[in-house]
């Protein structure tokens, strides 16, 4: 069994990734193994991220739980001197919904935590072994959504007046509405555009697309995929590299290094 914990009473509100536990963080881990309490989306998270934690460690999923549920669970704990983790899925700034659980536990004096982790975009980009800000072809990253059930977007935020930047656009909760999405994004991207469609990034089970943009629904619906599946667009995707990023140039000076001629 391993020790008792060392954390002190308080939460730990954690980003577990995109499902792969080898991309923890070390300081998510380390709180992970020592927690009392676990509280964990087990629609969003795998079971193999708490294969580490404490045998005698409390779990308790929560994706069947409401806020008014799952809040005074947790400060009762803390309240008893425990060590909370309430772990969620990616990283905790993208579509975490934990502004309201940091007011409640601010209003109940509940001292917290917030431990970031990697977002899907990422390890998806890492998978296709793709930087999304190529020099001269594209340098702006935009993570975005399209209105859903859940939640509605702004609509200064709309889709199409996003796609307008053709940047690198990840498109996270959008699989239910994929159709929609497709229209608004070919306003702007030409048809043939690369799209990355990656469902269950991380997981045991995760699959990837590279397709054209105007296949982008039609693959969605051939592989049923509903819910966990992120789409990168991006003329990244496909632009062999023809241009050279100036920071490491032989002829680019800046504080470290004094610029040198190139001999031909």
């Amino acid at each position: 069994m391993k020790s008792k914990s060392t954390l002190k009473p308080a939460v730990y509100i954690i980003g577990a990734g995109p499902g792969d536990p080898e991309l923890l963080t070390l300081k998510a881990y380390r709180i992970l193994s020592q927690a009392d309490t676990i509280l964990y989306a087990d629609s969003l998270v795998p079971k193999q991220i708490l294969q580490d934690v404490r045998e005698d460690a409390e779990l308790v999923a929560t994706g069947n739980k409401t806020l008014e549920q799952i809040i005074p669970l947790i400060i009762e704990r803390v309240r008893e001197s425990k060590s909370v983790v309430r772990l969620h899925s990616g990283d905790l700034t993208l579509y975490s919904a934990i502004g309201e659980q940091m007011q409640a536990f601010t209003e109940a004096d509940i001292p917290f935590e917030l431990i970031p982790g990697i977002s899907a975009f990422q390890a998806a980009a890492a998978k296709l072994s793709t930087e999304l800000t190529i020099p001269e072809l594209v340098q702006t990253i935009i993570l975005t959504r399209i209105s859903g059930k859940a939640s509605s977007v702004p609509e200064a935020e709309e889709l199409a007046s996003l796609a307008a930047h053709k940047a690198s656009l990840c498109l996270y909760l959008a699989a239910r509405h994929i159709e929609k999405a497709q229209a608004k994004l070919l306003q702007h991207y030409p048809q043939d555009t690369s799209v990355a469609v990656c469902y269950r990034v991380g997981w045991s089970d995760e699959q990837i697309w590279v397709v054209p943009l105007s296949e982008m629904a039609a693959v969605t619906r051939q592989n049923n995929l509903i819910r966990t599946t992120l789409y990168i667009i991006s003329p990244a995707l496909q632009q062999a590299i023809t241009t050279r990023s100036r920071l490491y140039h032989p002829e680019h000076s800046h504080l470290f290094r004094p610029r040198t001629e190139v001999k031909n």
